[in-house]
């Protein structure tokens, strides 16, 4: 079963993504904040990644650029969840190291999508 790690601040948000992903045939692990997701990822050995941009104690940005100095995940794809659009800021996570960036509001079905289409992407490089 493939597993993934949702990265959160926001309770309601991550619940949701949770259910989702879980109701899609997903195994999920959840964090609520940037250091819990890098502690998280590195124990638990997700798939793959979704993550918020602004989070407390350490940004989307800044995790990810974490995970990717860490061996045990560096070959983890992340993938930014955020409303912030502009092209600077999209720019910013794919220059930090994440594969996609997915905007903020999305309908849980577009996500299950997204998420598939990626992960067989990904199994296919």
């Amino acid at each position: 079963m493939v597993k993934i790690l949702v990265a959160e601040d926001e309770r309601d948000i991550r619940e949701l993504i949770a259910l989702t992903l879980q109701f899609a045939g997903f195994e999920v692990v959840s964090a609520s904040n940037g250091a819990e997701a890098v502690q998280l990822a590195a124990r638990e050995h997700p798939d793959l990644i979704l993550m918020d941009v602004r989070m407390p104690l350490m940004t989307g940005y800044q995790a990810c650029e974490a995970l990717k100095q860490m061996p045990e995940t560096q070959n983890t794809p992340v993938v930014f969840l955020s409303a912030k659009g502009q092209e600077s800021e999209i720019q910013e996570g794919l220059g930090a190291g994440a594969v996609k960036y997915i905007l903020k509001p999305f309908a849980p079905d577009d996500l299950t999508i997204q998420v598939k289409q990626l992960l067989e992407e990904l199994s296919q490089a």
